[in-house]
Order: C-alpha cells, then sequence, then structure tokens
C-alpha cells in the first residue's frame, strides 16, 4: 500500500511529488499518457505571472504571488531555464487608461511591484512597439521558464528522491474503504490512504469517482505561432494586451531559448481531445498582436499548436480535501506560476491524514544538464574531450549534441519517444521541425531502449513512424 498516490504527472503533480519526496512515506504518480507533462503542461503560454491581475483573496491570487516567489530557488536546484523579463499590458485606447489605474490598485492590493509607463517610456522599453501603444503597465518580476524541461525535471527529481512514477496508467475507477482508497486502472490495482488528484482536465471526471460533483472543467483552447530564433532581439518583455472576461488576452513573448511565441486565442470547445488548429484563428491572433507591435516578423512562422485550459464552472482554482482525497482542479490560468505554491498547500492537506518526517538525505537538486548550444568554446571542448559524443550534432538547428540526447533517455523518468527527447534537450524545436535529426534521434532512442527502430514512437501508443525496412518491402527500386 502507498501513502499517497498522485493521479496526473503535469506540472501540478508533479510539483505535489517534489514537495512529497522530501518525506518518509511511499508516494506513487500515476498518468495516462506516456510521458509526464504531456498535456497542458507541454503547451501553454510558459509564463511566470507576476500576479498583479488574479482577484485578491481569490486562490489564483495567493498561489500565484507566492508561487512566482520561489521560482528562482527551484529553478536553479533543477538547473531549469528561467528568466525575470518583466512584462507590458498596452494599453491601446484612452478608456482603458482608467483600467490600467484599476490594475494598479489591484497589484497594490496584492503586494505585487507594478509602475505605469506613458507612451515614450513604454517604446524605450520595448522599440518595435506599435505607436497604437498609449500605455502600459511595467511588472518587472514577470518571468519566463522552460515548461518542458520543468515537468521533466520535478518528476526526475521526485523519482531520484525515492517516488514511484508509472505511466500509460489511466484511473477506471476509485472506490473509497474505511481509512484507504483503492484505485483502479486500465492495467492495475494500487491502494493509497491518501489520493491527489491533479488530472487537469480529467480532473472533475476523477472527481465524480468518489462523488464528489462540485465543479465540472470545460476546455478552453488556445492556439499560438512559433516565431524561429534570430539575432536581433525583436521584444525583451512579455506583452499583454488589457486583459478581459476571456483571460489576458493574445500576448507575445520571447522564450528561454530565444523564439518568440505569440498568442493564445480562447474558446470554449467539448471534446477534451482537440488540439487542431484554424487559420481563421491564428489570422485573429496576427491581427490582435499587430495592434501591440509592429512589423511581425511572421515569415519567421515555423510552427502553429494549440492546447486546452482547465477552466472549472467556479472562476477560481479548486483545492479541496475530504476523506483524504484532494482535489486540485481547474487550475488554469495562472496556473504555471502557481505550482510550486499549490504543492505546498497540497502536503498540508496530506498532513492531516499522514504523519510527515523529513527524510535526512532529501537532495533538492538534480545533476546539471549539459547544453551544448549554451557553452563557450573552451567549456565545449573540454565535455567532448571527457564524453565524444558530445561532439557529434544530432540537430542542427538547435545545436543539440549526440550525449544531450543520450543524457536525456537515460535519467529518471526519461524519455522513451521522440517527442519525449524533444521536450527535454529540443531536437526538432527549430526550423526544419526535425527533417534532419528526428531520424537520428530513432537510432539514439532504439539503441538506448534496446528496442527495434520499427518500435519507437512519435508520441502516443499508435503513433508509429516506421513501417518497415525497405530491403523487406519488396522491390528494391521502390
Amino acid at each position: 500500500m502507498y501513502d499517497v498516490l498522485i493521479i496526473g504527472a503535469g506540472v501540478i503533480g508533479g510539483f505535489v511529488a517534489k514537495e512529497l519526496s522530501r518525506y518518509n512515506i511511499k508516494t506513487i504518480i500515476l498518468d495516462k499518457e506516456n510521458d509526464v507533462g504531456n498535456v497542458t503542461s507541454a503547451a501553454n503560454s510558459a509564463i511566470i505571472h507576476s500576479g498583479y491581475d488574479p482577484f485578491p483573496g481569490t486562490n489564483k491570487a495567493k498561489h500565484n504571488i507566492r508561487g512566482s516567489k520561489l521560482y528562482e530557488q527551484i529553478c536553479q536546484e533543477l538547473d531549469v531555464e528561467f528568466k525575470r523579463v518583466g512584462s507590458l499590458t498596452c494599453a491601446t485606447e484612452e478608456e482603458q487608461i482608467e483600467a490600467l489605474h484599476a490594475l494598479v490598485a489591484r497589484a497594490k492590493e496584492n503586494n505585487v511591484e507594478v509602475k505605469l509607463l506613458n507612451k515614450e517610456e513604454t517604446k524605450k522599453q520595448e522599440p518595435f512597439i506599435s505607436d497604437n501603444v498609449i500605455a502600459s503597465l511595467y511588472a518587472p518580476t514577470a518571468a519566463i521558464v522552460n515548461p518542458f524541461e520543468l515537468c521533466v525535471a520535478i518528476v526526475e527529481n521526485a523519482v531520484d528522491n525515492g517516488v514511484t512514477l508509472k505511466l500509460n496508467e489511466e484511473v477506471t475507477k476509485i472506490t473509497k474503504k474505511k481509512d484507504y482508497y483503492i484505485v483502479k486502472t486500465k492495467d492495475n490495482t494500487y491502494e493509497a490512504k491518501v489520493v491527489v488528484n491533479a488530472a487537469g482536465l480529467y480532473s472533475d471526471e476523477i472527481a465524480k469517482m468518489v462523488n464528489l460533483n462540485s465543479f465540472k472543467i470545460r476546455p478552453r483552447k488556445g492556439e499560438y505561432i512559433v516565431l524561429d530564433h534570430f539575432e536581433e532581439p525583436y521584444v525583451s518583455h512579455v506583452l499583454f494586451p488589457m486583459p478581459s472576461n476571456k483571460g489576458k488576452g493574445i500576448m507575445m513573448a520571447p522564450t528561454t531559448h530565444n523564439n518568440y511565441l505569440v498568442g493564445a486565442s480562447s474558446d470554449f470547445i467539448d471534446d477534451k481531445g482537440d488540439y487542431s488548429t484554424h487559420k481563421e484563428t491564428i489570422d485573429e491572433i496576427i491581427s490582435s498582436v499587430n495592434r501591440m507591435v509592429s512589423h511581425l516578423p511572421l515569415k519567421r512562422n515555423i510552427r502553429q499548436f494549440s492546447g486546452l485550459r482547465s477552466t472549472g464552472n467556479t472562476g477560481d482554482f479548486i483545492i479541496e480535501e475530504k476523506d483524504g482525497f484532494i482535489i486540485l482542479g481547474a487550475i488554469e490560468s495562472p496556473g504555471l506560476a502557481a505550482a510550486p505554491s499549490i504543492a505546498l498547500e497540497a502536503v498540508e492537506l496530506v498532513s492531516k491524514t499522514l504523519d510527515l518526517n523529513e527524510k535526512e538525505n532529501y537532495n533538492p537538486k538534480r545533476r546539471k544538464v549539459n547544453r551544448l548550444s549554451k557553452m563557450g568554446m573552451e567549456e565545449r571542448n573540454k565535455l567532448i574531450k571527457e564524453n565524444p559524443s558530445y561532439g557529434r550534432i544530432i540537430c542542427r538547428c538547435e545545436q543539440i549534441s549526440e550525449g544531450e540526447v543520450i543524457d536525456s533517455i537515460r535519467r529518471n523518468a526519461g524519455a522513451t519517444t521522440v517527442k519525449g527527447v524533444k521536450k527535454r534537450c529540443r531536437p526538432g524545436f527549430g526550423l526544419c521541425q526535425g527533417g534532419f535529426c528526428e531520424p537520428r534521434v530513432i537510432e539514439i532512442l532504439a539503441r538506448e531502449l534496446n528496442k527495434d527502430m520499427l518500435d519507437i514512437r512519435y508520441d502516443g501508443l499508435k503513433s508509429y513512424i516506421l513501417k518497415t525496412y525497405s530491403k523487406e518491402s519488396g522491390d528494391a527500386n521502390d
């Protein structure tokens, strides 16, 4: 029997697992996907919001503000790329100035540092800002993070500290016994004294399994555009329009790898598996962002994608506990920023059922990641001399070496698919979108996992890439 069973290995479940791994308890984390952080946590704006926007007194405000303050140390300990770049919320009409002042008042109540900038001051911060922008709200503590690497790092650290990770485990039934729960998946049965529901889009469905029907999740789709990185910086802050009842609006932001992210739309849908993108929506995103910036470099557009927000019907994060069943539901924006803080509250809720005693050997750090593209020539040469696999470039667009791919596979909670490697060390994220590196990644995965290349998948259980070997396919001239 486990002391704690966590359902969901996204950023919320991952942080809960990491925090619980510091205690002398037996913890397991399940996910229906074949990798950690593979749904909402893999398709978001990658922003650590400063916390001025949520209404004071809400769970969103409490955890956004505390979570933002925790991130810098967490990312240092886990060697995750993180930058405090600041944000500008841009007003393009005179009637929006009053709304900016209202945000200043809310920021003051939330104890978040902000400053009003006029048109000239805004232009000084961002040379490519549109002439339409007449004022802005500057929030210096806003940050960007690599969300793929973050999810991997927190779960890796949890596993390093003794947590059990089980993937491809979709929960189908939960039964409450006197002082524990029986959790059934399609293939296995688990028992646990405490269950943490961090199932994201499916958290309402998991809650219903124990007759908790206090909320409903309806997915809200956001579509994005990714721009390639280029020599001269285009924008250096996160740029927001004025927020509305649909959210924070269509923004533009740099990423930790010097790409640019534009989006996202905000449309309610009913299908929790709909990740399609649409030309009409992308055109609307472009039109909206063009009101904030000038000369949007659309020729650098290398990809579009969509993500689904776990939007609840209460307007706030749902954090509840009943009889050892903990719900962390409706975690939409600013969920990424709030995640480490939500995990701390989850631990407090776990402690209502279990005695938590800290381990003497808990290690908050993970092993350093060698990133060849971030190294100087002297450091590269030293690393290659120690391990020649770092001297073989697998991905030309992102300058990723074979050594980095191998390391991403061999770590705890390591990659088992092409997408898993992509999320951990970026081959396939560049201009050619895997055209050059994908065959090489398949070869390395097959070798490291001791599998046939035909058995290597892109992502899900049926996403096989190769069908047969050409020498066996029939006519050699085919």
